[in-house]
């Protein structure tokens, strides 16, 4: 990929994530933030989401380190292995070992009194919005990218997820959440689409210079004739 596209890859990613944030921020937190739609502060509400917005930009951050992390650990992964199948079940295990974690861990951690289903459901968002991604990516490329797809939806959500995880303040679960999830759908599916304009455009500037070339070249020995 050029730098333009890695540059313009970064910033939209970065608008997503700042936007997802600002609404979801809102939603999730609604009993905080109620009273300013109830009695329409506006300036209430645009500083709220203005910072609701700049968390966001944040969770996109980590999201965006946590992807090139993710392709870094792959490659090393595939040159360990040598073999995309060993892999791919290796990826396999460790998403079932993440999402079991996060449904188990944190209900023997936080769930005193109360029962398991929130934690469940939770996990369930997470594995619904990972096997989604995963198929569109497949749909896009071949059957071969659906696992790899699934392993970054899910182990890496889950990871730039544990600050709040740790917390477990529900509020702030969904607001992190829903951004990561987003961002992280985004760069996996147009990664491939800017790999190719990027390659589209490589292409071009080459036959442009060559053709600059060739026209100098013929230039050159008009003017050696004449």
């Amino acid at each position: 990929m050029n730098s333009r596209n890695l540059v313009r890859m970064f910033f939209t990613t970065l608008i997503i994530g700042g936007i997802t944030g600002g609404v979801v921020g809102f939603l999730a937190r609604w009993g905080e933030f109620k009273p300013y739609f109830s009695s329409f502060e506006f300036s209430s509400i645009l500083s709220t989401f203005v910072w609701l917005f700049g968390v966001g930009l944040i969770f996109s951050v980590i999201s965006q380190a946590g992807f090139f992390a993710y392709l870094t650990i792959h490659r090393f992964g595939l040159g360990i292995f040598k073999s995309a199948y060993l892999w791919n079940a290796v990826q396999i295990v460790l998403i079932l070992f993440v999402a079991f974690d996060l449904v188990y861990l944190r209900y023997l951690n936080f769930g005193s009194g109360e029962g398991i289903s929130s934690y469940i459901m939770l996990a369930l968002i997470v594995l619904a919005a990972a096997v989604c991604t995963a198929f569109f990516k497949m749909r896009q490329t071949n059957k071969q990218s659906f696992i790899p797809a699934l392993f970054f939806m899910v182990v890496f959500t889950v990871l730039e997820w544990l600050p709040v995880l740790n917390s477990n303040e529900e509020g702030w679960l969904y607001f992190m959440l829903f951004p990561l999830l987003v961002c992280n759908a985004y760069q996996l599916l147009v990664l491939g689409k800017l790999i190719e304009r990027s390659q589209k455009e490589l292409a071009g500037k080459r036959a442009q210079k060559q053709a600059q070339v060739k026209g100098n070249k013929i230039k050159g020995e008009l003017g050696k004739g004449s």
